[in-house]
């Protein structure tokens, strides 16, 4: 257990850049004192000890604003930054080099005993304040944004945002028509970026981006066929390029000068 508790330090060498030396890691980062507990209530848990793995945990939670069942799977390399309001549940599985940030909880939704927490697979990072739900399973290398409240299952190397939370996935850009004038999304463990993308306004844009690339290819047709002697009539349609999708609604720009 001793060479496992030099680990968790050098784990917070590696994942927290203000981490000065081993004194201050020791002394001064609730999060390795909530694991530092965790491992030895797990320990005695498993033993049957389960009424003082209980209280040492609950004594974790009264130093540390950690709360971590006893009963709860934590594998290595594991980092919980900040760590204030942190709530892991009994049956909660957490895999290896994962990460979790300050608000975040892995919760039930049932009363029922047996699985009833999350899962999480290899290398997750779990933003700030994000709520993971049931017994549900977040793949390996998965990124859940902060402030996101997670229901479903969520795939391998996927990117999760949103209330409930949306699985966004990187496109191949062969795949898809003017791949080139879509959004991309990116994780941020604190949403403290100005352009970190809704999910929802994402599919609006996409959706008109997508219609816009199927007016230019019905407009080159119809010329093509206009070029062959054929007439062809079409009704008047609003400018789709000249709208754009924002948070408070669609905006209207000028159609020669489209955003």
């Amino acid at each position: 257990m001793l060479k496992q508790f030099k680990e968790d330090i050098k784990i917070v060498f590696d994942r927290d850049p203000a981490a000065q030396s081993v004194l201050e890691i020791v002394t001064c980062y609730p999060g390795y004192h909530a694991l530092i507990i965790h491992r030895i209530s797990h320990s005695l848990w498993q033993s049957g000890w389960k009424w003082l793995g209980r209280v040492l945990s609950h004594i974790g939670r009264f130093l540390t604003g950690i709360e971590i069942h006893p009963g709860a799977e934590i594998g290595e390399r594991f980092f919980i930054d900040h760590g204030m309001g942190v709530v892991i549940g009994e049956t909660a599985i957490i895999g290896n080099d994962c990460t979790l940030y300050h608000g975040v909880t892995l919760g039930g939704t049932s009363w029922e005993k047996g699985k009833r927490h999350p899962t999480l697979g290899n290398n997750v990072v779990v933003g700030a304040g994000a709520k993971i739900l049931g017994p549900l399973t977040v793949g390996s290398n998965a990124r859940i944004g902060s402030n996101s409240v997670v229901v479903k299952n969520v795939p391998d190397d996927a990117t999760v945002v949103g209330i409930p939370g949306h699985v966004i996935r990187k496109q191949d850009p062969t795949q898809l028509p003017c791949s080139d004038t879509l959004l991309s999304t990116s994780f941020d463990s604190y949403a403290a970026t100005a352009d970190l993308s809704d999910p929802v306004i994402e599919a609006n844009q996409k959706m008109i981006e997508y219609i816009r690339c199927m007016e230019k290819q019905i407009n080159s047709i119809s010329e093509s066929l206009k070029d062959n002697g054929v007439q062809v009539n079409f009704d008047n349609m609003p400018e789709i390029s000249a709208l754009t999708i924002e948070p408070n609604g669609i905006t209207e720009h000028d159609a020669n000068n489209p955003v």
